[in-house]
C-alpha cells in the first residue's frame, strides 16, 4: 500500500516561511513526478509547483505557477522518497490547504497518481 503524508503547514505573518514536506512510504518502485498543488476556499485547485524524476534528460526539472515564482523552490529527496516545498515572502493570497501529488508505480499492480491529505497553510498577521 502506497501513502503519501504531508507536513510543515501552519500559521505564519506576511512575509515568513514555511517549508512543507511530503514522505513517500509503502510498496515503491518508482516514483516519477511529484507535485503541490493548493486549494483555497472558494478557488479552484491550483498547481503550484511541480518537479520531474531525475533522469538522463530531465534532471528533475521543475516549474511552477506565476504565482510564486521566485517565492517558493521544490525540491526532492530520492533517497528519502521526499519532495519538499520551501516557501519564502509568504502573502495572505498563499493561505490554502496544500496537497501533494505523486506519480508512482508500485512494486505490484497499477501505477497511477497519489495523492497526500493536505496541510493547511494559513498566512495572516
Amino acid at each position: 500500500q502506497v501513502q503519501l503524508v504531508e507536513s510543515g503547514g501552519g500559521l505564519v505573518q506576511p512575509g515568513g516561511s514555511l517549508r512543507l514536506s511530503c514522505a513517500a512510504s509503502g510498496s515503491l518502485f518508482s516514483i516519477n513526478n511529484m507535485g503541490w498543488y493548493r486549494h483555497a476556499p472558494g478557488q479552484q485547485r491550483e498547481l503550484v509547483a511541480s518537479i520531474a524524476s531525475s533522469g538522463i534528460l530531465s534532471a528533475g526539472s521543475t516549474s511552477y505557477a506565476d504565482s510564486v515564482k521566485g517565492r517558493f523552490t521544490i525540491s526532492r529527496d530520492n533517497a528519502k522518497n521526499t519532495a519538499y516545498l520551501q516557501m519564502n515572502s509568504l502573502k495572505p493570497e498563499d493561505t490554502a490547504v496544500y496537497y501533494c501529488k505523486a506519480d508512482i508505480r508500485p512494486t505490484t499492480g497499477r501505477g497511477g497518481d497519489y495523492w497526500g491529505q493536505g496541510t493547511q497553510v494559513t498566512v495572516s498577521s
